[in-house]
C-alpha cells in the first residue's frame, strides 16, 4: 500500500497514506484535534507533511507549525521525498537566542484573557489569516518547554483545542514524548492517538511500528502495524486479519507430474491448502516444492516464490539441471521469485508482499500457488519477534480462503538419527512431507513419506527419492525398517533388495 489514499467519499479527512487509512478505518474524522506521538526518529514530521499535501490533492489549504526545526530543514525533508510544498504554508515559531535566556523564560509568555502566550498567539493569528483546512503544530515539546509548567502547558493546549472547535479544521498535534513525565491528559483531550515506535533490534535495520490508541466513534484496525520510511514517505502494513477474508477456495487439485510423488497423496495438494516440506539440508525439499511451481507455470496459473536462503541465479541453475528450465514462466509472469534480504524485513513488510502477489497488485496476474523458502530464513530475519507463529497462521489462514496452495519449506537439523525442528509448524500446515537420508548398500539415500493430509487420504508408505538429472519418486520401500530414524536395517530377500535400485527409474 503505497502512494496517496484514492478519493476519500466516505466523508472522511484521507491522510495520504493508505495503509495508515485502513487501519483508521477510511481516515479521520475531520474538523477534529488528534495526537501523534513517538519518539524522535519514528516519521512523525513524515506523516504530518504527507497529511498536509493530501490535503492540498484534495483542495483543502493547510499550515505546517514548526517550533522545532527551521523551514530549510523542512523543505530538506520534503526534497528527501521528491515532495513539492507549493500551497503549503509553513510557519517557522523556533525560538530566537535571546529567548532561551533564564530571565527572558516568564516573560514569553504574558497572562491575556484565553490564557495563551505570545508563541501560541502567532499560530492562532496565522490560522485565522489563512483559513486552513489541515493545520500540523510540530511539535508540542516546544510548547511544553516555553510554558515552564505542567499546568500552564495544559491550560494553552485546552485553550487551543477551544480555539479550533467549530472551525472547520482537522489539527494534528505532533509529540516526541521527550518529556521527563509522560502526560496522558494531553491523550484524553485529543479526539484520536497515533503511536509510533522506533525500535533497534541487537542485529538488522531498525524497526517501526504504528497503533491507533484511540479514535472516538470510528472502528479502527487494532494492534501494532509495521511501517517503514522510504523515498515518498511512510508505507504502512496494516496486520493481516485473516478472519476478514472468507472467500470459498476452488476444487482443484495441483500435481507434481511425478508419479510416484503423486501416488504418495493420492492424487495431488488440494486447493487452498498449505504443505510444509521437513528435512534436513540437501534432501530435496526445495526441488520437489520448484517442481510444483514448474507444473503450476505449464498449467498458466502463476505462483510467488519468497527465497530465504538461496540466491535466485543459484536457484535457476539448480532447477535446470533437473531439467525444469524456469526462465520462460519467469519472462511471461507466471513465476515470479523475490529474494528476502533477512536482515531487511518486518512481519508485516513480508505479509503484505504475499498479499500483493495474492490479489494481483504486485503488476503480475494473481498468484495461486505460493512457496516460502525457508521458515528457517523467516525465522532467523526477525528472531526478536516473539508471535511469529500466530503471524504464520493468519497469513497461512488468509491463503487458504483465498485457494491458494503454499508450501513451506523447513530445514531441521542434523543429517541422520534424529532430527530436531527450529518451531513446531506442523500443527499449521495441512500436509506435511518428511524428508530422510537413509543409508543403504553402502551408500546415502534419500527417502520421502507423506505423514499428514488433512484434506483426504494419502499413502502411508515411505519412498525412496532420487535428484539427478531429474527428480524420481520410487516404489515404497519393503523389507526395511527404520529408514525415518537413518539407520535402517533390511528383513526382506536379497532378490527384492536387487531388484529395488531399479523401482526409482520403472516409476518415475
Amino acid at each position: 500500500m503505497t502512494g496517496s489514499s484514492n478519493s476519500n467519499t466516505t466523508g472522511l479527512s484521507a491522510t495520504g497514506i493508505a495503509g495508515l487509512d485502513n487501519v483508521l478505518g477510511g481516515g479521520l474524522t475531520p474538523n477534529r484535534l488528534y495526537l501523534v506521538e513517538g519518539d524522535p526518529g519514528s516519521g512523525k514530521t513524515t506523516l504530518g507533511i504527507q497529511y498536509l499535501l493530501e490535503g492540498i490533492r484534495c483542495g483543502e489549504p493547510g499550515i505546517y507549525v514548526t517550533l522545532s526545526e527551521t523551514k530549510q530543514e523542512v523543505m530538506s525533508i520534503a526534497v528527501s521525498h521528491g515532495w513539492s510544498l507549493e500551497g503549503l504554508t509553513i510557519v517557522e515559531l523556533t525560538a530566537e537566542e535571546d529567548e532561551l535566556d533564564p530571565e527572558n523564560q516568564y516573560t514569553m509568555f504574558q497572562p491575556s484573557e484565553i490564557q495563551l502566550g505570545v508563541t501560541t498567539k502567532a499560530i492562532l493569528q496565522e490560522v485565522e489569516r489563512i483559513k486552513p483546512r489541515r493545520v500540523v503544530i510540530d511539535s508540542l515539546s516546544e510548547l511544553r518547554l516555553l510554558a515552564q509548567s505542567a499546568l500552564r502547558y495544559r491550560r494553552q493546549i485546552l485553550a487551543m483545542k477551544q480555539f479550533f472547535t467549530g472551525r472547520t479544521c482537522t489539527v494534528l498535534l505532533l509529540d516526541d514524548k521527550t518529556s521527563e513525565a509522560y502526560d496522558l491528559q494531553l491523550q484524553s483531550i485529543s479526539h484520536g492517538v497515533i503511536n509510533l515506535e522506533h525500535l533497534s533490534p541487537e542485529y538488522g535495520t531498525s524497526r517501526r511500528r504504528l497503533r491507533v490508541v484511540k479514535l472516538r466513534g470510528q472502528q479502527f484496525r487494532g494492534g501494532l502495524h509495521d511501517f517503514i520510511i522510504a523515498p515518498g514517505g511512510l508505507r504502512v502494513f496494516p496486520r493481516l486479519i485473516a478472519a476478514e477474508h472468507t472467500e470459498t477456495p476452488g476444487n482443484g487439485v495441483l500435481r507434481s507430474n511425478i508419479a510416484g510423488l503423486d501416488s504418495l497423496l493420492e492424487g495431488g495438494i488440494d486447493a487452498g491448502t498449505s504443505t510444509l516440506l521437513m528435512g534436513p539440508a540437501g534432501c530435496g525439499k526445495s526441488s520437489v516444492a520448484m517442481n510444483f511451481v514448474h507444473n503450476a507455470a505449464e498449467q498458466g496459473m502463476r505462483s510467488a516464490t519468497f527465497i530465504f536462503d538461496e540466491r535466485t541465479d543459484v536457484l535457476l541453475g539448480r532447477m535446470r539441471g533437473l531439467g525444469l528450465d524456469l526462465r520462460p514462466s519467469i519472462q511471461s509472469g507466471l513465476i515470479t521469485i523475490q529474494q528476502v534480504d533477512p536482515a531487511e524485513l518486518s512481519p508485516g513488510e513480508f505479509g503484505h508482499a504475499v498479499r500483493s502477489a495474492v490479489d494481483g497488485t504486485d503488476g503480475y496476474p494473481p498468484a495461486k500457488v505460493v512457496v516460502i523458502d525457508s521458515l528457517n530464513g523467516y525465522l532467523h530475519a526477525m528472531p526478536e519477534e516473539r508471535f511469529l507463529t500466530a503471524q504464520m497462521h493468519e497469513l497461512l489462514t488468509y491463503l487458504g480462503h483465498k485457494g491458494v496452495v503454499s508450501f513451506l519449506v523447513m530445514a531441521q537439523h542434523g543429517m541422520l538419527g534424529q532430527m530436531q525442528a527450529p518451531i513446531d509448524t506442523t500443527y499449521l500446515a495441512d500436509v506435511v512431507l518428511l524428508f530422510r537420508y537413509f543409508e543403504a548398500d553402502g551408500a546415502v539415500h534419500q527417502a520421502i513419506s507423506v505423514v499428514k493430509k488433512r484434506s483426504g487420504k494419502h499413502e502411508r508408505t515411505i519412498r525412496e527419492l532420487r535428484i539427478d538429472n531429474g527428480i524420481h519418486v520410487g516404489a515404497p520401500l519393503r523389507g526395511f525398517r527404520g529408514v525415518l530414524t537413518g539407520t535402517p536395517e533390511y528383513h526382506g530377500d536379497a532378490e527384492t533388495l536387487l531388484n529395488r535400485k531399479n523401482s526409482v527409474e520403472r516409476t518415475a
